[in-house]
């Protein structure tokens, strides 16, 4: 009969602490939002775009930030970021350039207990005011009304001053670019100030912050394989646009629980080369190019992926073994997004340019072994 009541006593123990351990690390949903007021100026990063600063552009930004508290062990690792969704509008005070409306999906990075954070933003915007040739041919900054859009906010934010109202104020750096879909492509890089008040909703709860332990993290070499697809242009106004194919090999290796090192090999069929060729053959005869010149590539690239949960960023530099076009430069480089669905499959958008100049933004989907 002791032992019965000793075992029993034990199992309610544990229930107990189970129990407690459950009340500990609740995870509210707790949720904040932000308006903020723009104003700056368009950096010169081309000469070219010089007529296109006229004044100081301003506009405004709203974003919401899910806060997480440590369900998921990479949120632990990283600080306990905010996930969120963010809009922009922009008047760039420039009767060529219009006005832009973008719409992206965010992290925020906390620093400074907590009262500093990083933001970066990617998605997508609409302008108003793209390159026309016969009704706006001084817009040489974006080819199309879609463009690809992204941003880097630092703010110093205080929360919950007063019934859940706070205040920000920082800077943010906006990027517009259509990554070469059409010509003309030169884009535009925004400095703006910001300043705004924010909300915290459910504003009265306390969680606690779950912390993970800190344990090594290592995986064997595993290969991948990635096609990728998109559509550009060359440089050359009205040269056309033509789908791109990029076929990727590579071996990964997690070092840690937040880094993984790549090296590969790829295969790009570039359409828009052969079209490029052509055109130099036949406008430019002492360009070096006589137009039966291999339009395909191979490079070799080593990389970087940096692992969010599900989510990474990955960042690649390459050079070309073969490439019998001389277009931009021998050294490449590519950043984007992949999204693992499982251990093996996943997707990823991701943005190809030759230093500041990009050539194309691709989505693929990659078989990891």
């Amino acid at each position: 009969m002791k032992k019965l009541i000793i075992v029993f006593c034990c199992i309610a123990f544990a229930k107990a602490s189970l129990a407690q351990e459950s009340v500990v690390y609740s995870f509210p949903a707790i949720h904040n939002i932000e308006a903020s007021y723009l104003y700056g100026a368009i950096l010169e990063h081309n000469p070219d775009i010089a007529h296109l600063i006229s004044d100081h552009p301003t506009g405004v930004m709203l974003r919401y930030n899910r806060k997480t508290f440590g369900e998921n062990q990479w949120e632990s690792r990283y600080g306990y970021p905010d996930w969120g969704f963010s809009g922009i509008y922009q008047d760039m005070k420039n009767r060529y350039l219009g006005e832009a409306y973008g719409a992206y999906g965010h992290y925020n990075f906390y620093f400074l207990n907590r009262n500093l954070n990083l933001s970066i933003g990617t998605g997508l915007a609409w302008m108003t005011k793209p390159f026309d040739p016969v009704t706006n041919a001084r817009n040489n900054a974006y080819g199309s009304r879609l463009t690809s859009s992204t941003y880097l906010l630092t703010n110093y934010k205080r929360e919950n001053l007063y019934k859940g109202i706070g205040l920000q104020a920082g800077f943010t750096i906006v990027h517009y670019s259509n990554a070469n879909v059409k010509a003309p492509n030169n884009s535009t890089n925004s400095w703006l100030f910001t300043a705004g008040l924010n909300y915290t909703l459910n504003n009265d709860k306390t969680p606690i912050y779950k912390r993970w332990e800190k344990t090594s993290y290592k995986e064997n070499i595993r290969f991948n394989a990635v096609a990728r697809f998109g559509v550009n242009e060359s440089d050359v106004r009205g040269s056309g646009q033509y789908p791109f194919y990029t076929f990727s090999f590579y071996m990964d290796k997690r070092i840690g629980f937040k880094s993984s090192l790549h090296a590969g090999t790829e295969l790009m069929i570039s359409e828009f080369l052969r079209e490029y060729r052509d055109y130099q053959a036949n406008s430019f005869p002492d360009s070096g190019i006589n137009g039966d010149e291999n339009f395909q590539r191979v490079g070799v690239f080593l990389g970087h992926e940096l692992h969010l949960g599900k989510t990474s960023v990955i960042t690649q530099v390459g050079y070309y073994m073969y490439r019998p076009i001389n277009f931009e430069k021998s050294i490449y480089n590519r950043m984007g997004l992949q999204r693992r669905f499982n251990d093996n499959l996943f997707a990823s958008l991701s943005l190809k340019s030759h230093g500041a100049a990009a050539e194309g933004v691709s989505l693929g989907i990659g078989y990891r072994l």
